[in-house]
């Protein structure tokens, strides 16, 4: 088998191949050619970013018999057979990591060099060494042979202790920016006859998320069929979406387009995308328009704080999404809280014109008489509160959830909320996520009906905020407490226009239009 993958046949060779570390390697370029060589040494930093490519160069360099300035010269003996070169130890921790993985190396360290100047032992995965191993270790780094250096590389330099991390220089790898992983894959798809286009590449570095292994790994997979490679050949064969896709979407939501909105969550959800890579995708393109629009102000309709409430829910979506939920209903939902119906629009146009004939506003009575059907529906189902009720009626909301008639809506707004309290005819409910409890709350009716129609039993439900919610709790405990007894208050009847959010949901937590 004759074939190279691209990340090994194009592993750079020399420092000066090696891109986007420019201080790191001109720091270790000095120290060879100044003769200050530490005795160890720890590279840090995310996958594929050159760590044990570095240390590589770097351990052919100090040995090589005629370097170039600061580059092994290729030509030596040392040079050409430095992969079957005795004097270079590598040491994988991730599956040798016990401390007679570390004796091993302690016994051959006292050895002199068979062919070079130094013995470099190479630790890859340094993190994964057992607590033992890294004590024996410690020992060797104390006082080591001076012919002798050690590159611990890791991913995770947290997890190394601090005794070694002060007995080693610490040079810390970044990701490599866009630009120079675009770069050197169009340079390597030119020599290896690769068929591009330029926003295909940028893609591949914006997927491997700034290492070089990981866009070179891609670029081989796409490239086995021939084919050109499109940025639709990409998103296809990669399951990825694509930055213009995100921003198409976030578009669709800043110009109101409900419809055009939830086609994209539609697809997602057809093709199968990976939800959590999704989100975070969303989340980073998302905080590049808060970022501009602090910048250069206001993004089309979408403010900072829109933007900002928006990256934080579905930062919470991806910790709060299980297995047995569909996570795309999550998405549509947290997504179309920021598109503004009809009748906001209108309640925005009104509000618009209130002040322009200096007004007193309208909604504030709407906004009274809302407050008033929450403390309504909160007393009456207190009323006759009763455990047997919200454990049956818990049950009964499971299952709605997985009715086929439920729309989808209103599957996410009972997938985002937890029935906390139950009578025989009342339902309270605390939202998961606060920024979604005046979206609910807007869908009463809707929702009431729908439950009517599957469970055949009318109730009369609120949500409300966790915070909220805890206060009404203690109240409730505190009043049983004083054998205060509940009366049942007939509610008021409010229209749809008049289900107004308002001061009883933290104004912090939900924007009120």
């Amino acid at each position: 088998m004759n074939y190279k993958v691209l990340y090994r046949k194009y592993r750079p060779e020399n420092f000066d191949d090696i891109i986007g570390q420019e201080y790191i390697i001109n720091t270790l370029k000095n120290s060879i050619i100044n003769h200050k060589l530490s005795h160890a040494y720890i590279f840090s930093g995310p996958r594929g970013t050159g760590k044990t490519t570095t240390a590589k160069v770097f351990a052919k360099a100090i040995n090589c018999a005629e370097p170039n300035g600061a580059n092994p010269c290729e030509k030596c003996d040392f040079c050409q057979h430095f992969n079957e070169n005795p004097d270079i130890i590598e040491l994988d921790a991730a599956s040798n990591n016990g401390v007679d993985d570390i004796r091993e190396i302690i016994d051959n360290v006292k050895l002199a060099p068979t062919n070079g100047k130094y013995k470099v032992y190479i630790i890859d995965e340094a993190h994964m060494l057992t607590q033992s191993a890294f004590n024996a270790l410690l020992l060797t780094l104390e006082e080591p042979p001076a012919h002798s250096i050690f590159i611990l590389a890791t991913t995770n330099v947290e997890n190394i202790p601090i005794t070694i991390l002060s007995r080693c220089q610490r040079f810390d790898f970044q990701k490599i920016n866009v630009n120079n992983i675009v770069s050197r894959l169009s340079e390597i798809s030119k020599k290896e006859n690769i068929k591009f286009s330029l926003d295909a590449l940028e893609e591949i570095a914006n997927i491997a998320e700034g290492g070089m292994r990981d866009a070179l790994s891609l670029l081989d997979q796409l490239s086995k069929s021939n084919e050109e490679i499109t940025l639709e050949y990409v998103e296809e064969h990669i399951k990825i979406i694509s930055k213009k896709t995100i921003e198409d979407l976030l578009d669709a939501i800043e110009e109101n387009n409900i419809k055009t909105c939830l086609e994209y969550i539609d697809d997602f959800r057809k093709k199968a995308y990976d939800y959590k890579t999704l989100v975070k995708r969303i989340i980073d393109i998302a905080t590049l328009r808060a970022k501009n629009i602090q910048l250069n102000g206001k993004y089309k309709r979408l403010t900072f704080s829109d933007y900002k409430k928006m990256i934080i829910n579905l930062i919470d979506s991806i910790n709060q999404v299980n297995i047995n939920v569909d996570p795309y209903t999550v998405l549509e939902m947290i997504l179309l809280e920021f598109c503004q119906t009809k009748s906001e629009k209108i309640q925005v146009e009104e509000k618009k014109e209130i002040e322009q004939k200096l007004e007193v506003p309208k909604v504030e009575k709407k906004s009274d008489d809302f407050t008033e059907l929450i403390n309504t529906r909160i007393n009456n189902c207190f009323c006759n509160a009763q455990k047997k009720f919200l454990e049956e009626n818990k049950i009964k909301i499971n299952n709605l959830k997985e009715s086929p008639n439920i729309p989808g809506k209103i599957k996410g707004i009972f997938i985002d909320s937890t029935l906390v309290a139950s009578s025989d005819k009342n339902m309270i409910f605390c939202v998961n996520n606060d920024h979604n409890v005046g979206l609910a709350n807007q869908m009463l009716k809707e929702i009431e009906k729908f439950i009517a129609k599957e469970l055949n039993e009318v109730y009369k439900i609120i949500f409300l905020t966790q915070d909220k919610w805890q206060k009404e709790k203690e109240q409730y405990i505190l009043n049983l407490q004083n054998k205060k007894v509940y009366n049942y208050i007939e509610e008021k009847e409010i229209k749809d226009d008049e289900l107004v959010i308002n001061d009883v949901f933290d104004k912090e937590k939900v924007e009120i239009v």
